[in-house]
Parts: structure tokens; C-alpha cells; sequence
């Protein structure tokens, strides 16, 4: 992407959400939700153009009543 994308992701139910972008070191660059969230549809765009170019991740955690999840994926962002 450059310098902008949109993250999109769904809920299924009323839940605690936190959606954080790391570099590949491990440091935490950017916390685009840290939310109660209703169940939905949601996209949250997330602007790099502060940033270099290269691979970043960005983890959803969800907490709910019943579960939790988790999941990482990667970005790569080109200048």
C-alpha cells in the first residue's frame, strides 16, 4: 500500500476490540481501535505516510462475553 489502506474486519457480537500496528521489530507504531464495538462490519483506514517503506503487521484482538480471538496479518507498505 501506499501511503494509505483500509483495514476491514467483521464482529459478531458486542465485544472489546484493539487493532494495533507493529513494525518488524516488534514495536507498537500505531493503535488505530481500542474499543467497545458492536457487532459489524467495520474498516478503519490507517495512514502511513510518517513511516518508511517496509513490512509492518497489525494484530485484531477481540474479547468478548463467550471468546477472544486474535489475528496478525502483514502489510508492506512502498514508497
Amino acid at each position: 500500500f501506499n501511503p494509505t489502506t483500509n483495514i476491514k474486519f467483521n464482529v459478531a457480537s458486542n465485544v472489546f476490540a484493539k487493532l494495533v500496528i507493529f513494525d518488524v521489530l516488534g514495536r507498537e507504531v500505531a493503535t488505530l481501535v481500542s474499543e467497545d464495538l458492536k457487532a459489524g462490519e467495520y474498516a478503519v483506514n490507517f495512514n502511513a505516510s510518517n513511516l518508511p517503506s517496509g513490512v509492518y503487521l497489525y494484530r485484531l484482538s477481540v474479547t468478548g462475553d463467550k471468546a477472544s480471538f486474535t489475528s496478525t496479518k502483514k502489510l508492506m507498505l512502498v514508497k
